[in-house]
């Protein structure tokens, strides 16, 4: 399976709200020929790290392409493009982000782009849960951790939770 996260936490002048600009993003997904196996529910998610910023919209997707990681990578980038980010400083509020999570079984090598599994995957509750969600046996592919391992080994104090 390949998944990709969805996150946004400012509005976008041309989507809207943030669980607007990620449902939009989803679309343009399947604008550009790639089809979305699975979605997850949207979940609201404290800043990671802990800031003074909004919280976060955050949702994952199971996608279906041919694309490879670097030209998946490539697609999700010019869509941010597209929907007004510019990356600046690290863990900034955004309008949108969408990370490619990971792609089938592959684990890059060192220096390798894309990066696969994303690094951050397992410390994120916000990815976890919902990842889990669409895909309840899923383990990643470096460690063998199950979704629920993963879940246990989690950071405290990171807050998330369904967007109802």
């Amino acid at each position: 399976m390949i998944f990709i996260g969805l996150g946004a936490n400012l509005s976008s002048p041309g989507f809207g709200l943030p669980k607007d600009a990620c449902e939009a993003a989803l679309k343009e997904v399947e604008n550009q020929g790639i089809k979305i196996a699975k979605r997850s529910r949207w979940y609201r998610s404290e800043p990671v790290p802990v800031s003074d910023q909004p919280w976060y919209i955050n949702g994952v997707a199971a996608l279906e392409t041919q694309l490879s990681p670097k030209d998946l990578l490539l697609v999700l980038h010019q869509i941010e493009e597209k929907f007004g980010r510019v990356r600046k400083i690290r863990n900034e509020a955004r309008v949108i982000d969408l990370d490619l999570l990971v792609y089938d079984e592959r684990i890059s090598g060192e220096g390798e782009v894309p990066v696969l599994p994303h690094p951050r995957l397992a410390e994120r509750a916000f990815v976890v849960l919902p990842l889990i969600e669409i895909e309840p046996e899923w383990r990643h592919p470096a460690t063998g951790l199950t979704g629920r391992d993963l879940v246990a080994a989690l950071p405290t104090g990171q807050v998330t939770e369904l967007d109802e």
